[in-house]
């Protein structure tokens, strides 16, 4: 890497630190750590929840998608689209027109008020584990874009810069950092992107004649694409806009009702079509990029020999001249960091207000508050990153975490909002059945040996909902 792209990166990695170290100094307690003060306009809102959600984890995993199966990898973000924008019409005025909502940091906190606090407390370990789990993810994903990028340059080690900055970063800033970091590094990628990446990845490997030469047919079709693919990303990504902690805190932040659909609105829009395309469409020049032996030089002769989620980085990486390369890289770190540090805030919020809070009261705008959150978020952070040494998928890794969290909670949140016969009891059964069939047919049985190739979470879900509304009719007198 050349000394002046490696200097734009530090730079970049320098300044980011500063900027934690600043609304470290300006937190005062719960609401601007956790809820980033709730006053928050849509533009920032928006943009912070698409980089929390794309982020550089599904950067990189569209563009191993792209690499491997073409621009039908982009149907993925659809499902985050839908989510989105359906999360606007019928999740956000459920909670925006809820008084009891007003003061709340968690989501879990919605099932204290519709259920009960022994069901809250059970909704905020599940939550906590899987975004601690998520978060490994992004550290993970920031890893491979190191080593795909710098010389010698091992993959633990690069786990450990990653996941060092990451949580430094976060444990100072609070979500008030976050959100208006995001604006910022989203909007680089975007432009890094489009002006950049993109153009220059094209017109190196020899535009649409040598893609049409390049690779199969089916790669440049959106029905290259099985039925199994697309229910497994609509089961895992679609319902996180419901319980996925990171944007309940969001929610919470916005000034009122009408800024959170907006935010929302904006989000879906990024996601699909938007970064969908870029995301696959660069993996797919990596895949023509591969094939033409433009990789040969970092000792990737063999397409087999390939991980397709490093495909990406070592596209730019060979692409990008002096200066650009600095840009990009500092482009696609700051979105993993976007939703690393999302996902450990969420993680913390979870432990320090449903957990470590029902052991003993603690004032949420107390300066012990601020540190205690600082400490737990410390930790959780530590324990993402020995996490991410054991994992080698990105994409893996974070729909195991989504999996974990959808199975159990999205039928209770669904059915507190909008069925009259939820009970605490229907809610408790439904989060322990969907969790415990997603993961025992993860871990024993597989998707291979599954009805029709079907992912666990779609049998997770359908017997949590199966036990919600059985036990829902049982109690609800």
């Amino acid at each position: 890497m050349h000394p002046i792209d490696l200097s734009i990166f530090v730079i970049y990695i320098i300044g980011l630190l500063a900027f934690g170290y600043y609304f470290y100094r300006k937190n005062k307690g719960g609401d601007d750590y956790y809820v980033g003060g709730r006053n928050m306009n849509s533009l920032h809102i928006g943009l912070s929840v698409v980089a929390t959600d794309v982020g550089g984890g599904f950067s990189i995993g569209l563009g191993g998608l792209g690499f491997t199966m073409g621009i039908s990898g982009s149907w993925m973000l659809f499902t985050g689209f839908i989510g989105a924008w359906s999360a606007a019409v019928f999740l956000i005025p459920k909670v925006k027109q809820n008084p009891v909502f007003k003061k709340a940091f968690t989501f879990p906190q919605v099932f204290e008020h519709y259920y009960s606090a022994k069901v809250a407390l059970v909704a905020a370990v599940i939550s906590a584990v899987g975004y601690a789990g998520f978060t490994s993810s992004q550290i993970l994903a920031g890893a491979k874009l190191a080593n795909g990028t710098f010389a010698n340059l091992s993959l633990d080690s690069a786990v450990l810069i990653m996941g060092i900055v990451a949580v430094v970063y976060t444990v100072m800033g609070g979500l008030k950092a976050v959100i208006y970091t995001d604006t910022i590094q989203w909007t680089i990628l975007m432009l890094g992107l489009v002006f950049v990446g993109l153009p220059i990845s094209y017109y190196a490997i020899g535009g649409l004649e040598a893609l049409q030469a390049t690779v199969s047919p089916e790669m440049l079709s959106l029905t290259n694409i099985s039925w199994q693919d697309l229910v497994y990303w609509l089961v895992t990504i679609f319902p996180i806009w419901y319980v996925g902690m990171t944007l309940y805190q969001r929610i919470y932040a916005c000034r009122d009702e009408k800024t959170a659909k907006r935010a929302w609105y904006l989000a879906g829009l990024f996601e699909w079509p938007v970064m969908a395309f870029m995301g696959v469409f660069l993996g797919l020049f990596a895949r023509v990029a591969a094939d033409q032996g433009m990789f040969d030089y970092l000792g990737a002769a063999n397409l087999s020999e390939i991980d397709p989620e490093t495909g990406l980085p070592m596209l730019l990486r060979t692409v990008l001249p002096v200066g650009f390369m600095g840009i990009m890289l500092a482009a696609y770190f700051s979105a993993i960091l976007s939703t690393a540090d999302s996902c450990l805030m969420a993680s913390s919020g979870n432990v320090v207000t449903d957990i470590i809070g029902k052991i003993r009261e603690m004032d949420h705008q107390s300066s012990s508050f601020l540190k205690t959150s600082q400490i737990v978020t410390l930790i959780i952070g530590s324990l993402a990153i020995l996490l991410a040494y054991s994992m080698e998928n990105v994409l893996e890794l974070m729909l195991y975490s989504y999996a974990f969290m959808v199975s159990g909670l999205f039928v209770p949140v669904i059915g507190a909002l909008y069925w009259k016969r939820s009970t605490p009891a229907a809610a408790m059964t439904a989060m322990l059945v969907g969790g415990c069939a997603t993961l025992i047919l993860q871990l024993f049985v597989g998707t291979e040996q599954l009805p029709y190739s079907l992912d666990p979470n779609v049998f997770g879900i359908s017997a949590s909902a199966l036990s919600f509304v059985a036990v829902g009719y049982w109690t609800s007198d």
